[in-house]
């Protein structure tokens, strides 16, 4: 059977939902796929192209890749429009002239930015914020520019507003309507958002016609305005709307609507049978729907008629829930209360910034819309009661009130929602399909958002798909356990704060009073991590030695071939010609394979273990410390060269680094952590990878947490800006030691942040409003570590009795002379160890098994 031939033209967000959905299809294997791409590269996430600004790279923000097309039979063809289709010979035509035929067409082509017609509007830094070329436009204008617009207050504009200020311009909104997000807001939300906008250094003006742009006297561009008044600018940004990008269609006698917009049935086929459109490019029943949530359904719908279903597409809800420049903001349904005999209900908190509006039926019993900002925790239970038709509690009004005097607020338990509810609607996940992969046995969040994809788009349905994980995991009569294992009934938080009130010092101890058994794998090296890191006592100590994994216990991390790394501290990457040339002679003298890493230090690798103590002889003689690179700690603090040699460095980074490095340096956390301090926003250090980022501003530090490059990389979240040097370092000291005691064992801070009830908000909240009166603690727990440091290799090399373990065999001092390398780009390599060598040195197994030979 020859499979039926499905050209995709537009490989954006919905193109690629379409060719996604048919690859996972149990039919796929009856059709092939192609798909064209105008653009240079294959689809990426448009919906967070303002993170391009805050460090993500065009990597971070793909969708896709080659990899995963090739795997999958999918024949791609990028930087080549089709502009031509023949629906009788079913052919499609493009810019170079390729030809191609199909059986059916799929047009994903989507929209593109409307641009007003101002006289004088289309100068070369008149720009529109839609693509990554535009995003690297309006960089480059950037470093040419001090001042810049964005003409359109809505969603993308906002964004758009972001990302100027992000660029460290002089960032103004200008509006036609009288307030910002017309459309999801009323005045009320419009003001406040507009309030907390401008206060985080934004300009914004409302009721402004562009009439003209000409030529500005202290600025590139003057923008003249209907009402005489002017506004002076060296950018402009259209971001005024969207419109379909319909004109292929057009062109060739598909249907279009009135106003423009590719015209679809219930099934997403167009007025030709074998062509549908899917996305911002499709017109349904008279409406363009311009989130990509609508689009991913509609390529769901298109692919299950295609493969003989009988789905049908009924439009799409436009609530939507967002954090703009980190202000939260939600819309739900009628926000604006035009049904008729609707009655509203508000709630105001000036002084929190908090504006809530419920939409109610007349008979008050049912939801009809919401209005959100500055607190959007109820979305998550009143988009489902809205949708679901759901019947409001007796007052209704609870639903957006605050807890008062310990009595819960309005929001409903996650019970109360329906199965048919939907908790994603990025992926179209309802509460029913993560019950069902919960019976499935994902019962851990990360495994449940792996199998569902639930909260992996936007990530703003995160903390209510933890809710529903723990409630129906009660349902399902399971206890909730967190316990550490199974020799102490302790959650590790619980564990930290008996050691921290009980003052207690070893396992032993703690095992005795509040265990059972010996303990095991799981809970030693996680005992020891809690007690190292609010005791931070040497770690090879007799009561401590026998908690350390095989790394800790011979302070180097064991490589595949049995051998260790070797790395020393080399803080902010700063080091001296004559630290250079002692590394030099100790990689030369040992014959040791040398890196520099992308943390900015220099490891060795290949090191015997009879070798380790000569070589950090030499190198603490010359005044290096452990680098701490085999513990669960900090490991570098990356920096680029800053205000002393950058042009653009607007702070000293590498001073701050440094410092950082030597604060934190040796401090014992449940994972190994990670920081990056970049002197400004062009971000050299990367720093918004990291679990803690800096970047320098014109008016202090911005600090970012809880990223990571880890195995699902995640960039970090802006916590606080423009901070002076003393509560950068105040903020860093509380949320670490708020990590290290609320953490489970392993968890990185991406991880531990993301299930934190409240997420980012509460962090903030217990940091810098101290909700839970616990700073003042936070704070003296870390001076106790700093004051506490000693360099875990000076202490070794001072006690005879801990180098003893230095040694290949325990009855002998004889060398393992039998290992061997191989050479490769001038280097010893490490030989490929065999699978019985692996597993050994997987089972930390003594080194003298672990001899190498040919």
């Amino acid at each position: 059977m020859t499979p039926e031939k499905i050209i995709v033209v537009g490989n954006g967000m919905v193109g690629h939902k379409y060719i996604e959905t048919l690859i996972n299809h149990p039919q796929y294997q009856n059709y092939q796929i192609i798909t064209f791409s105008e653009e240079p590269r294959l689809a990426y996430d448009r919906v967070q192209l303002s993170g391009y600004f805050d460090g993500k790279t065009v990597d971070d923000l793909m969708l896709t890749s080659s990899d995963y097309y090739d795997a999958n039979g999918v024949q791609y063809i990028v930087s080549d429009k089709v502009v031509a289709i023949d629906k009788a010979e079913q052919t499609v035509t493009t810019e170079s002239g390729r030809v191609e035929s199909y059986d059916k067409l799929v047009l994903a082509t989507g929209s593109f930015p409307f641009v007003p017609p101002i006289e004088g509007g289309d100068g070369e830094h008149c720009l529109v914020y839609r693509t990554i070329e535009d995003l690297e436009a309006i960089t480059a204008s950037a470093e040419q520019s001090k001042t810049g617009v964005v003409i359109g207050g809505g969603l993308l504009g906002l964004e758009c507003a972001k990302a100027l200020h992000s660029l460290n311009l002089d960032s103004h909104v200008v509006e036609f309507a009288p307030r910002l997000m017309a459309v999801q807001l009323d005045d009320t939300g419009g003001q406040l958002l507009r309030k907390k906008i401008e206060d985080l250094g934004v300009h914004v003006h409302t009721e402004k016609a562009t009439q003209s742009i000409s030529a500005g006297e202290h600025c590139r561009y003057r923008m003249n305005f209907a009402d005489g008044s002017h506004l002076e600018t060296d950018m402009i940004v259209y971001s005024a709307g969207i419109r379909p990008q319909d004109q292929l269609a057009r062109d060739f006698e598909l249907a279009i609507g009135e106003r423009g917009g590719i015209v679809i049935d219930d099934h997403c086929l167009t007025s030709d049978d074998n062509i549908y459109a899917i996305g911002e490019c499709a017109l349904w029943q008279g409406r363009i729907f311009g989130l990509v949530a609508p689009g991913y359904n509609m390529a769901k719908v298109a692919v299950d008629h295609l493969t003989g279903g009988d789905s049908s597409f009924t439009g799409a809800d436009m609530s939507t829930k967002l954090k703009l420049m980190g202000v939260d903001v939600a819309s739900i349904g009628d926000a604006h209360a035009q049904t008729e005999g609707a009655l509203t209900y508000s709630y105001i908190d000036d002084a929190q910034g908090i504006y809530k509006k419920l939409v109610v039926s007349a008979e008050q019993d049912k939801l009809l819309g919401a209005v959100l900002v500055g607190d959007t925790d109820n979305y998550g239970t009143l988009l489902p009661m809205m949708l679901e038709g759901m019947d409001l509690p007796e007052q209704p009004q609870s639903l957006i009130l605050p807890a008062i005097d310990g009595q819960e607020g309005g929001a409903l338990g996650i019970n109360a929602l329906p199965d048919s509810a939907q908790v994603c609607s990025c992926h179209d996940v309802t509460k029913g399909d993560l019950i069902a992969a919960i019976h499935d046995g994902a019962t851990e969040l990360g495994e449940l958002k792996s199998c569902t994809k639930a909260g992996t788009g936007c990530g703003g349905c995160s903390a209510m798909v933890e809710q529903v994980l723990k409630a129906e995991l009660e349902n399902m009569g399971m206890e909730v356990n967190n316990n550490l294992c199974q020799h102490f009934e302790y959650s590790r938080q619980e564990l930290f704060d008996i050691i921290r009130a009980k003052k207690i010092k070893t396992f032993d101890e703690l095992l005795a009073k509040y265990g059972s058994g010996h303990g095991c794998i799981i809970c030693k090296p996680a005992v020891g991590s809690i007690l190292a890191t609010y005791w931070n006592e040497y770690v090879l100590s007799d009561d401590h030695i026998a908690l350390q994994d095989t790394n800790d216990i011979f302070l180097g991390n064991m490589q595949k071939d049995g051998t260790y790394s070797v790395v020393p501290r080399i803080a902010g990457g700063e080091i001296t010609p004559e630290g250079l040339i002692t590394l030099g002679q100790v990689g030369k003298k040992y014959d040791l394979y040398t890196k520099i890493t992308g943390g900015q230090r220099i490891d060795f690798f290949g090191a015997q273990l009879h070798e380790l103590p000569m070589i950090w002889q030499e190198l603490t003689d010359a005044g290096f410390e452990t680098g701490h690179a085999y513990g669960k700690s900090l490991r570098t603090v990356k920096s680029c060269v800053g205000s002393t040699w950058c042009r653009y460095g607007m702070l000293d980074s590498v001073s701050m680094a440094i410092n950082l490095e030597m604060r934190y340096k040796g401090l014992r956390a449940p994972h190994k952590v990670k920081m990056g301090v970049s002197g400004c926003t062009r971000e050299c250090a990367e720093a918004q990878s990291k679990d803690f980022g800096i970047i320098a501003t014109d008016k202090g530090w911005n600090l970012y947490v809880c990223g990571n490059g880890g195995m699902k990389p995640r960039h970090a979240d802006l916590f606080a800006i423009d901070l002076d040097d003393q509560t950068l370092i105040k903020y860093i000291d509380r949320i670490i030691m708020f990590y290290c005691r609320t953490a489970e064992r392993l968890t990185r801070t991406a991880t531990w942040m993301n299930n934190l009830e409240g997420g980012l908000d509460y962090l903030k909240s217990v940091i810098i409003d101290d909700k839970l009166n616990i700073c003042d603690e936070l704070e003296a727990d870390m001076e106790k570590v700093i004051d506490t440091y000693e360099c875990e290799w000076k202490a070794t090399l001072n006690n005879p009795e801990r180098l003893k373990r230095f040694s290949h065999f325990i009855n002998s001092d004889a060398t393992d002379d039998n290992l061997a390398y191989v050479s490769e780009r001038g280097q010893n390599r490490a030989r490929i160890a065999t699978d019985t060598e692996r597993q050994k040195a997987a089972k930390g197994e003594e080194i003298a098994t672990l001899a190498v030979t040919n």
